[in-house]
């Protein structure tokens, strides 16, 4: 009778191993379901308990859809190329291709103790050539349609890990992977397109079944602004500057114009006796970051260039100034200035004596600079007394009949900077001909595999440790067969998580990425269970891709996960778990001690899954206690099983009703409540026996929480086949109503007594009885009832005087 979970455990992992139990091969007939998780890099420090927690919820759900007749797939793989792994490899001295497989090792041994129904046989791994040899046959296709191109421009750079960064992955003006502050340097650089899926990215977001949150994040990052492009001519000098501005109505309030230090129209306009200024004013804005640059409240600086544009709409000329506020990344790299209705521009104009001019009040009429809301127009011509939206597009019209505007939509999101100057990554497939320029490799010589050095240290000076490389270097034309050079950048971390959701529906296939049967009826994925972190950077990016296949024609959907749940983190201490803060509490450990099934149904019962939860050994121990306590309640009634009786099948139908509600509804802290409260009530009725039903039921339902146990409970009632093998439970809502309840009895509205009636009583018959209560009869008696009033289920309320 004792529970021996770790005996037990190992038991069923062999059996499931033997019967390849969790093999998804698209062939029973029953449909399927997807559900994925974010897989993970392989880092040193291996999965800690906070790390479970994910992988459970995604494995409790498998299971329970399972066990609702669908062929699940439920794979796992590894994001292993990319700068963690690399930086991992440096600290510790270790080449990043041994410290990777050494890493995939420990993990994969770890997560075959969750007891989860991966399918093994589905792995991926990104750093392995016939995965990334799809990877940069991607790439390939997007240089052909134009979406991948190389532009010399001011990237983000990070002086720790010695590589060009995307806008996404900087954070507070710190990398995001080491923490360093990132500086700017201006780089030819790979990007790839994705401001042309701006739309379709930001509309279907609509279609998705996701948490509103996320939505929120990507519409914010894709920031689609509606808005004017006016053009300012130049005095003195030919040619123009273009803006772009939400606020077109206020025009005849601009006073000076602003560009970005790195505005390549800088050093054309900059006067003579200005150039000195200028050019260290712009090596000075260049050191920094970007988010420095956008501090709102430090001091504004800038410099005069010494020229001007005119305005469109006045005979005026404004004054063209370059200030580190603003930025290159964002709309056209220049603003016109209307310091009376923008705080950076009011701060700057104050800064510096430059004119203010109100041309929007208040509803009100009173008069506050600077002014940022709806209002009325002032001071602004044919524009005087309309309201704001009416005098956008007025203002619009007036400077397009001079051909100085039209309509216009922005974004927030630019393109992405798709290359890294590092050495763990996949080498993107391009050469360098003088005679024919740039080339992509041909399918036919994909993969570009990466080659094995000695040293793979970043190199710092702005090119890849692939570029001392001469063997890989050195290479001939795939067009003219003559001498060319290799791309030595390699590509970004996220360049395969961006696609190895489709790999898993065909892993093996060595003629294409994946067969279009395949993916077809594996996705879109049910269900992707990851951390919020991920809902910018990870799912935008896959999102675009997914775009992107759709549009060659490879697959039949554009939008990669129907369903998203995004997981809260186990904290120790208040912090999330890490090894460099010391509070990571390792899963063998538990294990050793505990059992996998403890730690699973206590990783579910911690909290709401969608919210962080603080760990507790003791919340731990009392799962324990509780598993233990199932098991002792088998192995005392299995042999002694007695007729159904109906307090045991109302207690189970209640039961299954309770739980399959708060399943369906991803409560799964409080699905664990009703498997205690469950047991509670049986161990109750145990002293009359209970039924094979009863328990057949709580074994089929546990069995998604704790799958080793579940298929042990299964066992001890004699089956041969797995519990996996069964159905849901299913309830009859007339086992659901009450027979009887218990009512309140009120006097003027205060409870005087308490009474058990039957469930359909009359409101009469309710009344009646209430009134004979002896404790209500006292304050009743010699006063007139004036009101009565009975709440089904609920009440009875008597008013006297």
């Amino acid at each position: 009778m004792e529970y021996r979970p770790q005996q037990i455990e190992q038991k069923w992992k062999a059996r499931w191993r033997e019967q390849n139990a969790h093999r998804a091969d698209g062939k029973s007939g029953k449909p399927k379901y997807y559900c994925l998780d974010m897989f993970p890099y392989p880092s040193g420090s291996g999965l800690h308990v906070g790390h479970w927690r994910g992988y459970t919820i995604s494995d409790v759900w498998s299971r329970y859809k399972k066990l609702h007749g669908y062929e699940i797939l439920h794979p796992m793989g590894w994001d292993a190329f990319g700068l963690p792994a690399e930086n991992y490899a440096i600290q510790n001295g270790i080449h990043p291709r041994i410290a990777t497989e050494q890493n995939i090792a420990n993990f994969k041994r770890q997560l075959e103790e969750i007891g989860a129904m991966y399918d093994w046989d589905r792995e991926v791994n990104t750093t392995d050539p016939s995965f990334y040899k799809w990877t940069q046959y991607f790439f390939v296709k997007m240089f052909e349609r134009g979406l991948a191109y190389r532009k010399k421009m001011p990237i983000n750079w990070c002086p720790s890990c010695k590589t060009g960064l995307a806008n996404e992955e900087v954070v507070d003006g710190c990398c995001e992977r080491c923490g360093a502050p990132v500086t700017r340097r201006e780089m030819e650089q790979w990007m790839l397109k994705i401001t042309d899926y701006a739309d379709r990215l930001l509309n279907d977001l609509d279609k998705l079944d996701w948490p509103e949150h996320v939505k929120r994040m990507q519409r914010a990052w894709i920031g689609r602004s509606e808005g004017a492009r006016i053009r300012f001519r130049l005095v003195d000098h030919d040619g123009e500057i273009e803006v772009f501005s939400t606020r077109p109505d206020t025009i005849y309030g601009a006073t000076y114009m602003v560009l970005a230090p790195e505005h390549p129209l800088v050093s054309q306009i900059t006067a003579p006796d200005r150039k000195a200024e200028v050019e260290a004013y712009v090596e000075q804005a260049l050191r920094k970051s970007n988010v420095e640059r956008q501090v709102v409240d430090k001091t504004k600086t800038g410099v005069f260039t010494g020229a001007y544009v005119q305005h469109p709409l006045l005979d005026k000329r404004l004054p063209v100034w370059i200030a580190d506020y603003v930025l290159m990344d964002y709309g056209t790299g220049a603003i016109m200035a209307v310091p009376a209705h923008d705080d950076r521009d009011f701060e700057f104009a104050e800064q510096f004596g430059l004119e203010i001019v109100e041309v929007v009040r208040p509803r009100d009429g009173a008069s506050e600079l600077p002014f940022t809301g709806d209002g009325v127009l002032v001071n602004s011509g044919p524009l005087d007394g309309l309201p704001v939206e009416e005098a956008k597009k007025r203002a619009i019209e007036l400077m397009a009949e001079k051909g100085q505007a039209e309509p216009a939509v922005s974004y927030r999101l630019r393109d992405w900077v798709f290359a890294r100057q590092r050495y763990w990554g996949e080498p993107i497939p391009i050469v360098y001909c003088q005679v024919c320029g740039t080339v992509p490799v041909p399918e036919d010589q994909l993969p570009v595999l990466l080659p094995d050095v000695e040293r793979y240290e970043p190199t710092g000076t702005g090119e890849s440790p692939l570029a001392a490389i001469e063997s890989f270097v050195n290479t001939t034309c795939p067009k003219c067969g003559g001498p060319a050079k290799r791309e030595t950048d390699t590509m970004p971390q996220w360049a395969g998580s961006c696609w190895y959701f489709l790999r898993y529906a065909d892993p093996h296939n060595d003629k294409e990425p994946f067969s279009r049967e395949a993916v077809n009826y594996w996705l879109p994925v049910d269900m992707y269970i990851g951390g919020v972190e991920h809902a910018v950077l990870h799912l935008l990016y896959s999102r675009f891709y997914v775009k992107f296949i759709y549009d060659l024609g490879l697959i039949d959907f554009d939008e990669p996960f129907q369903r998203l749940f995004t997981q809260g983190m186990i904290t120790l201490n208040g912090a999330k778990m890490s090894k460099s803060k010391g509070n990571v509490v390792n899963p063998d450990d538990i294990i050793a001690r505990y059992g996998v099934d403890a730690l699973r149904m206590y990783e579910m019962f911690v909290g709401p899954p969608e919210d962080d939860a603080e760990w507790s050994t003791n919340g731990l121990e009392g799962v324990a206690r509780f598993l233990a306590r199932v098991y002792r309640l088998y192995a005392q009634q299995v042999d002694k099983l007695v007729p159904e009786r109906p307090s045991l099948t109302k207690l189970r139908h209640r039961f299954v009703a309770t739980l399959t509600e708060r399943m369906e509804s991803f409560r799964l802290n409080t699905a664990v409540s009703a498997f205690m409260e469950y047991v509670n009530n049986l161990q109750q009725e145990a002293k009359d026996g209970l039924d094979r039903a009863t328990l057949e039921t709580l074994a089929i339902a546990i069995a998604p929480f704790t799958p080793h146990l579940g298929e042990e409970l299964w066992e001890m009632l004699g089956h041969t086949d797995s519990v996996f093998e069964q159905s849901w439970p299913t309830y009859d809502k007339a086992w659901l109503r009450d027979d009887e309840v218990e009512i309140a009895v009120q006097v003027n509205g205060r409870v005087r007594g308490r009474l058990t009636l039957p469930a359909d009583v009359s409101a009469e018959d309710a009344i009646a009885r209430a009134k004979a209560l002896p404790d209500i009869r006292e304050w009743i008696e010699g006063k007139q009832v004036v009101k009565e009033v009975f709440v089904p289920g609920r009440i009875v309320n008597l008013v006297v005087k």
